[in-house]
């Protein structure tokens, strides 16, 4: 607790280092000396809330920069009037709707957010690239569009251990080890979202944040009902 409070008041950056410390160091069986009230043993639900509050501050801020390059970069219209978006995850297929989470394998719905932040990661790093070039937007946007991308690798890597723990602990099974980088590599999003305008593209962003975390929050409930969520 003293670590976290330390870390907390250090800024955003020392905290979310401790987080993924601590999410590393769970990934084994945490092994403590009897008697020893400073070994921290993390659940799977609590690993579980940390990457679902990651999640969390990773869509606020991409509802934050939507609404600031909206204003400063109006989408823009085709000819039939409607906005000219095309996701770069448009072909992926994901559960469409909170029931249809609910009903499909564990194993399957951790698959689907692996794939959904692995499928990100490559255009955000070319969008950082561009927004470099934007001399007219303040550096506070710049800022949230480089915290975006560098989160967004740090989830995957949190929710990769929280897998393995699920895995160890026999929780789910181990097929879909490996799956989720190598079919997600063959998937090019990076021409889609070079052709989009700088609101469209964070607009589809936040949209799959919101999808991600919301996939979390539903498989944390099928793994531990008891919280009756």
């Amino acid at each position: 607790m003293a670590l976290a409070r330390a870390a907390g008041q250090a800024g955003p950056g020392a905290a979310l280092a401790l987080l993924w410390l601590l999410v590393r160091a769970a990934a084994p069986p945490a092994v403590c000396a009897p008697g020893d009230s400073g070994c921290l043993r993390l659940t799977v639900a609590d690993l579980f809330d940390r990457v679902i509050r990651h999640s969390g501050r990773i869509h606020s801020l991409s509802t934050a920069l939507c609404a600031e390059l909206e204003n400063r970069f109006p989408a823009r219209d085709n000819e039939l009037g409607k906005p000219a978006r095309r996701c770069p995850t448009a072909g992926m297929l994901t559960p469409n709707g909170k029931e249809y989470a609910q009903k499909i394998p564990r194993e399957e719905l951790t698959y689907v957010i692996l794939k959904l932040l692995h499928a990100w990661k490559e255009p955000l790093s070319h969008f950082n690239q561009h927004m470099e070039h934007h001399q007219e937007l303040p550096d506070d946007s710049l800022s949230k569009a480089k915290q975006i991308s560098k989160m967004v690798h740090e989830l995957e890597t949190g929710i990769e251990k929280v897998t393995e723990k699920m895995q160890s602990m026999g929780i789910i099974s181990n097929s879909l080890h490996g799956m989720a980088s190598s079919e997600a590599a063959g998937f090019s999003s990076t021409n889609e979202a070079n052709m989009m305008s700088d609101s469209d593209f964070i607009h589809c962003f936040k949209r799959d944040s919101n999808k991600v975390q919301c996939y979390l929050k539903i498989l944390k409930c099928r793994i531990m009902p008891e919280n009756s969520c």
